[in-house]
């Protein structure tokens, strides 16, 4: 029940940060082309005497320039890191990440065997490290009164990414390595598949 509910969790948690990246992505890029077109209408309505025109075009104008946008792009790229440390982990889930099998091909099934497991051992490994040292540097940068340029948020809320999504990681990596003990088997995607119909478990996701 847990573990269906961290899936369901895992599967809407990417999906609003990529929706809320691609919404505020386009409401900054339709302001400034907006601010440029209503520039072009504010000179072109002096200059053919257009008074009226003018005045209402020049309130629209001061409307929209006065929108502050300027934080868009820097919470864009924040949404972004979350993203990818969370679609990092979701990707061993599935068994979608891009690895070189050359070697283990080469060898027999019970050294296969072996291989694999000293393979997720070590991404369990090194995702544990790094979920260490990015805890260890969220904590001492906690301890300062740092904040980003634009939204000023406390950074360490930003570089909390890396911790939380490298331990989630190793969490994946630990996973499947229990499940291929017990089955023999490995998560696999296959080009075409729906992703969010099932868990590469067997489990509904």
């Amino acid at each position: 029940m847990l573990l269906r509910f961290l899936n369901r969790f895992e599967e809407i948690f990417i999906s609003l940060l990529m929706v809320a990246a691609v919404l505020i992505i386009f409401v900054a890029v339709a302001q400034r082309y907006s601010i440029s077109l209503l520039a072009d209408l504010v000179a072109w309505s002096r200059a053919n005497g257009h008074d009226q025109l003018l005045l209402q075009v020049r309130s629209i104008y001061r409307s929209v320039a006065g929108v502050n946008m300027l934080w868009a792009q820097e919470l864009c790229i924040y949404l972004f890191v979350w993203m990818a440390k969370f679609g990092a982990a979701y990707g061993v889930r599935l068994g979608i990440h891009v690895g070189v099998d050359v070697l283990v091909n080469a060898v027999s099934p019970a050294k296969q065997k072996v291989l694999i497991v000293i393979s997720l051992l070590a991404g369990a490994l090194f995702t544990a490290l790094v979920a260490w040292i990015g805890g260890s540097f969220v904590y001492d940068i906690s301890q300062t009164a740092q904040v980003s340029a634009d939204l000023e948020v406390p950074v360490w809320i930003v570089y909390l990414a890396v911790p939380v999504g490298s331990l989630l990681m190793c969490f994946r990596f630990l996973e499947e390595l229990y499940y291929y003990l017990k089955t023999g088997e490995r998560a696999h995607y296959t080009p075409g598949e729906n992703m969010l119909e099932e868990g590469p478990k067997g489990d509904a996701a």
